[in-house]
């Protein structure tokens, strides 16, 4: 059933992001109604009667919200910049979940290397950022435990997320290159900012107020 336009639906992605979400999002007056955990609704009110919120993976975040299933959503800038298509803004930087996307394997000699073989989930911008250097890259992806493909062999270095580096560091890896800084963006449905431009406006104002306020604190 078509949404009307008196409603706004906000797309989050699970895990940290969702976490670390919720109390920007509570400080705007968005707070579930209902325990994400324990409702069985896979579309869940909130206190502000006009937005609703879907949880769901961070790589179909980009996708309900290209498509008009969701016209704003919460998610990794590495999530957009993997996502080739784009029918959607991406008006404000929400500063949580912070990290980095960077190259990493046993040794600094890889990256003076012409040709080598990538493990990651993030096929596009490895492409991407090797062939900006003139590197022949062979990608294989792999969805998790990333860190394991250069010990077995599998792949020369890895491209992944990395926080503090402690997991690399325990299984003998160098962060070797960073290719970009990573935190939480929200993006905005380009349809939707016309067709629900009074709810949409008023929430990126809102947001917008509120990072402003926070601006330089820790």
């Amino acid at each position: 059933m078509p949404r009307g336009t008196d409603k706004l639906t906000l797309a989050v992605a699970k895990g940290r992001i969702f976490k670390e979400a919720l109390p920007l999002l509570a400080a705007v007056g968005i707070v579930p109604t209902e325990d994400p955990e324990k409702s069985r609704k896979l579309i869940l009110p909130t206190s502000d009667p006009a937005i609703e919120m879907v949880i769901v993976r961070a790589t179909d975040v980009p996708t309900y919200v290209d498509y008009g299933g969701a016209d704003l959503g919460i998610v990794g800038r590495d999530t957009l910049l993997e996502y080739e298509a784009g029918g959607f803004y991406e008006p404000l930087d929400l500063r949580i979940s912070p990290c980095r996307l960077s190259v990493a394997g046993d040794t600094p000699e890889l990256l003076g290397r012409t040709r080598l073989r990538v493990a990651t989930k993030y096929p596009v911008i490895t492409r991407r950022h090797f062939a900006g250097k003139g590197v022949q890259t062979e990608i294989i992806k792999l969805y998790g435990s990333m860190e394991l493909a250069p010990l077995v062999g599998l792949a020369d270095c890895i491209v992944d997320l990395v926080d503090t580096g402690n997991t690399l560091r325990a299984n003998g890896l160098l962060e070797l290159e960073e290719i970009c800084k990573v935190s939480s963006r929200l993006i905005v449905n380009k349809a939707s900012l016309k067709t629900r431009h009074a709810l949409a406006t008023r929430l990126l104002g809102q947001l917008e107020a509120l990072l402003a306020s926070t601006a330089g604190r820790p």
